[in-house]
């Protein structure tokens, strides 16, 4: 069973927020967090080594002790307990002050881990409702964090949707029921190279924020030295950061209690309301999401007032990841747009018509101590002193800029002339790359047979959920209970049991697991022909769509997707197998035409490729997805060798699917006999679409010819 991990029982002192260098969007979403709960968590995303961990760890520390109710493992406050908790009715319980929780779910968590288990052998005997508390439980009134949230997998995502909606876990087991109260503050951090999250779980972090390691040397040395003595004294850098935490801490309690008598006045509910009709978000948590990180703004800024400025961060904040349609879309903002809504529903009362909110540097706070406007807090020159070291200024909005993944797609009508197939090797008869026509929704092309890979929305596979196909008995942990089958196998034994009463005499022997069919997702391997006789009838960008569509459709069955190019004398490998289709849309939109077809360079590399993922995961199944008119020019004996390398391929089991890119009037269905070769199935370009009415192959099982 997965373990958590707490703040609570770690004796290494955590690293100090305050001493975290740079890295002003998240530091301020998270002290935002801190002063109001109700903003709804953080979502970090960034490259890799950026220290997002570190800083999520160390806002723990900073958050205000909890007054729990002794012996409740659901953590009741004395004030106000759950009605329904588990350990209930606390009566007039011993009240005891525990710092607040930083509970960590694993990725590869289990789901009685996560919401808790109930011992269904003492359930079905004794009728006890004996529940041993998950994670959600650990995490009421904490913070619950979950790093590679990206990876999470489906099941666990839903049941964190449920618990951050309605602020409760629910456990049902055939009849049993447990309810306990799972409020949390969600944070998540992700790298975008490993996939993107499910739009529906996007959604529910309130902030966003994008972090990069910082390209200034003096910064970077900065954090290394930091890191250094941290790694080697622990507990004297942290009492070196001792005072500056302290302060932090009681500035974050200041603007807690400062937060009822912040005012959201007509003028700001406006701003914010066109904000967010503006960039077309869906629903109304962005335009609530805005006002409560306005408000905290506004109380961490020492004020009681909502100014234009902390309407204009709250935005930055709070509505990059919710206006995006399609993993393809660039994250951020277009901040000028954002100023010219702002202006146009600007108040007349509120500013003094200064355009420029934010200082130009640490002493840039109005005299006096005054916060500045940007809802950041004090830098030197205030009363207070700012918690935050001089290095770690909040940020210049104009420095914020998030990687571009491709747009969408241009229009055809760009593609270079025709290029004769006897261009020489290599890169000489190389051309420009082209646009992509506008992506669609493809057939689902499935894995024959029932695999056993991570869930996902593609092929049918064993699941964790899913429908009921069977019972068997469990191995390890009991997971989901067959009932029907467990008092199948303990009435046979009943009266040998020596039973009495109502109860059933259930043994461990008895019990059933339910056995569910549901679906997975695979790893679908892309080879393009890249090569002149694809350019030399302009149907690159057609290709383009296609392949774009795919990766689209990868991305919503949650597959793992990899790309291989060939063209000249040889195949490479653009894109190695992730989980990102953003990295595979951008090697795509990259990606140059010309040369050769060296079509067996291609599949050898593919079946390379299949066998060194197959020794990495070998539940997760490979899709072979091959573009190409079919045709091989590159190398000795080119077809001869095309042949063989598909047999090799079609021996090992792989599943194949040919897209004919074939066109004109006339065709020698070349792509159809590789098809043939692999095993697999042939498909055009125009039954490539779920809404071709020509096209009748709409899954890989069934089609294969027997080897």
């Amino acid at each position: 069973m997965t373990t958590a991990h707490t703040t609570t029982h770690n004796t290494t002192p955590q690293y100090p927020f305050t001493a975290v260098v740079g890295m002003d969007d998240l530091r301020l979403a998270l002290l935002l967090n801190a002063v109001s709960p109700a903003v709804g968590g953080v979502l970090v995303r960034g490259e890799k080594g950026t220290a997002k961990s570190t800083a999520v760890r160390a806002l723990s520390a900073l958050m205000p002790a909890v007054d729990v109710i002794s012996g409740c493992r659901f953590a009741c406050a004395p004030a106000a307990p759950a009605p329904a908790c588990p350990d209930g009715p606390h009566g007039t319980g011993a009240v005891e002050e525990r710092p607040t929780r930083m509970v960590e779910l694993p990725v590869g968590a289990s789901e009685d881990r996560l919401v808790g288990a109930l011992d269904i052998e003492r359930a079905l005997s004794e009728g006890v409702k004996a529940f041993e508390p998950g994670l959600l439980a650990d995490a009421h009134r904490g913070i619950l964090y979950v790093d590679e949230v990206n990876l999470l997998h489906d099941h666990l995502v839903d049941l964190l949707l449920d618990a951050a909606a309605m602020g409760a876990s629910y456990v049902e087991r055939e009849g049993v029921s447990v309810r306990h109260a799972a409020r949390f503050l969600l944070v998540g951090t992700m790298n975008p190279e490993e996939g993107e999250l499910r739009p529906q779980l996007l959604d529910r972090f309130g902030l966003t924020v994008e972090v990069a390691a910082s390209r200034e040397p003096d910064q970077r040395v900065e954090v290394v030295r930091r890191r250094l003595a941290y790694d080697t004294d622990p507990a004297g850098f942290a009492a070196r950061w001792a005072a500056e935490e302290d302060a932090l801490r009681g500035r974050i309690a200041a603007a807690r209690e400062l937060l009822p008598a912040v005012t959201l006045g007509d003028a700001a509910l406006r701003q914010i309301a066109a904000t967010c009709a503006a960039f077309e978000v869906d629903g109304m948590r962005a335009d609530i999401v805005m006002a409560r990180t306005a408000t905290a703004l506004a109380a961490w800024a020492g004020r009681t007032d909502v100014l234009e400025e902390d309407v204009r961060q709250a935005a930055l904040l709070a509505l990059p990841h919710r206006r995006r349609r399609n993993p393809f879309d660039a994250p951020g903002l277009d901040e000028d747009k954002l100023d010219q809504t702002l202006e146009e529903f600007g108040a007349d009362e509120g500013t003094d018509g200064d355009d420029d909110p934010e200082p130009d540097g640490p002493d840039g706070g109005p005299d006096g101590g005054g916060p500045d406007g940007g809802g950041h807090p004090p830098q030197d020159g205030g009363p207070e002193e700012s918690p935050l070291p001089p290095e770690a200024e909040l940020p210049h909005q104009q420095d914020r800029e998030a990687p571009q993944p491709p747009q969408a797609p241009e229009k055809p009508g760009q593609a270079e002339q025709p290029e004769p197939e006897s261009t020489p090797q290599g890169a000489a008869g190389e051309k420009a790359a082209v646009g992509a026509t506008e992506p669609f929704k493809t057939r689902r092309l499935d894995v024959p047979g029932l695999g056993e890979g991570a869930d996902g929305r593609r092929s049918r596979a064993r699941t964790a959920h899913g429908r009921t196909t069977g019972a068997r008995r469990p191995h390890g942990a009991l997971g989901k209970l067959h009932l029907s089958a467990t008092v199948q196998a303990a009435a046979p034994h009943q009266r040998a049991r020596g039973r009495s009463g109502r109860g059933l005499v259930v043994r461990r022997d008895d019990l059933r697991e339910a056995v569910r069919e549901g679906r997975e997702g695979n790893l679908v391997l892309f080879v393009v022909d890249a090569s002149g006789s694809m350019a030399a009838r302009k149907r690159m960008s057609a290709v383009k769509g296609a392949v774009l569509s795919l990766l689209l459709d990868a991305y919503q069955r949650r597959d793992k997707i990899g790309l291989i190019t060939f063209r000249g004398t040889g195949a490479e490998l653009a894109l190695p197998p992730t989980s990102s289709v953003e990295a595979g849309a951008a090697r795509l939109e990259q990606l140059p035409t010309g040369g050769r077809t060296p079509l067996s360079e291609g599949l050898l590399r593919a079946h390379e490729v299949l066998r060194v993922e197959r020794m990495r995961d070998a539940s997760r199944r490979p899709l072979l997805v091959v573009v190409t008119d079919g045709r091989a020019t590159g190398g000795p004996e080119p077809v001869v060798r095309a042949a063989r390398a598909a047999r090799l391929l079609a021996g090992e089991g792989t599943a194949s699917v040919v897209v004919d890119c074939e066109a004109g009037p006339v065709r020698l269905g070349l792509a159809g006999e590789l098809a043939r070769e692999l095993q697999g199935t042939a498909i055009t370009l125009d039954e490539l679409r779920a809404d071709s009415v020509s096209a009748l192959v709409r899954t890989v099982q069934g089609n294969r010819k027997a080897a």
